[in-house]
């Protein structure tokens, strides 16, 4: 299956771009991306389509003393999801959730502070979003973060993947109102799988990327 593989996360962005073009020139979408992977592969994406390009960020609230457990998840914009029944089951007091969710508010303020450098969020009341990742092996990250989404009031959420599970797209596709995923090879193995070059994406790469698009829109 060495042709579904794709050169890096630029590359993926372009193939889907191809995919996406009814949603080129259209003035009431945006692209958000899922730093850090998603944002090589958002930025392709947005800058073919000509489309605003913002992250969204999502900090995981682990239960105490079970940090990898999630209890719920924040977002940016201010979203909070909770997993009511492992709150219910293991019986945490609001008071735990309030504190552990500002430890992490605190996390993510950083890394939108980090990434934005002063720039505000992108409004997406009443708009398309196309939310990206650079693929999906259970979709848990992608649905989380589209529930968030779905508190901001957007118009429209399209999941867009290159390349992922058919599992984890079917997951995505009960949370979103369309999905578009590139690939879907099986067995998925791993997201890493299917590119060449997979380096891990750092801040700076995230940064050049808001200000780049950011710059391209003021140009527009």
């Amino acid at each position: 299956m060495t042709d579904l593989i794709f050169r890096d996360r630029r590359d993926a962005g372009r193939d889907l771009a191809q995919r996406l073009v009814r949603y080129a020139h259209r003035p009431d979408v945006t692209v958000l991306a899922l730093p850090r992977g998603g944002v090589p592969v958002a930025a392709e994406l947005a800058e073919a389509l000509h489309a605003p390009l913002d992250v969204f960020l999502v900090r995981k609230l682990g239960v105490p003393g079970q940090p990898e457990l999630a209890m719920g998840a924040i977002a940016s914009g201010g979203a909070r999801v909770m997993n009511e029944d492992i709150v219910s089951s293991l019986e945490i007091h609001a008071d735990t959730i309030d504190a552990i969710t500002v430890e992490e508010h605190a996390e993510l303020d950083r890394r939108e502070a980090l990434y934005r450098e002063g720039r505000l969020p992108l409004d997406v009341h009443g708009r398309t979003v196309l939310l990206v990742d650079d693929g999906a092996a259970t979709g848990a990250t992608m649905r989380v973060a589209a529930v968030a989404l779905r508190q901001l009031h957007p118009a429209r959420i399209v999941a867009v993947l290159p390349v992922a599970s058919e599992d984890a797209c079917s997951r995505v596709s009960r949370v979103v109102d369309a999905v578009v995923c590139a690939q879907m090879p099986e067995p998925f193995r791993a997201v890493a799988v299917w590119y060449d070059n997979f380096d891990p994406v750092e801040d700076d790469e995230v940064h050049a990327a808001l200000a780049h698009a950011e710059a391209s829109t003021e140009r527009a």
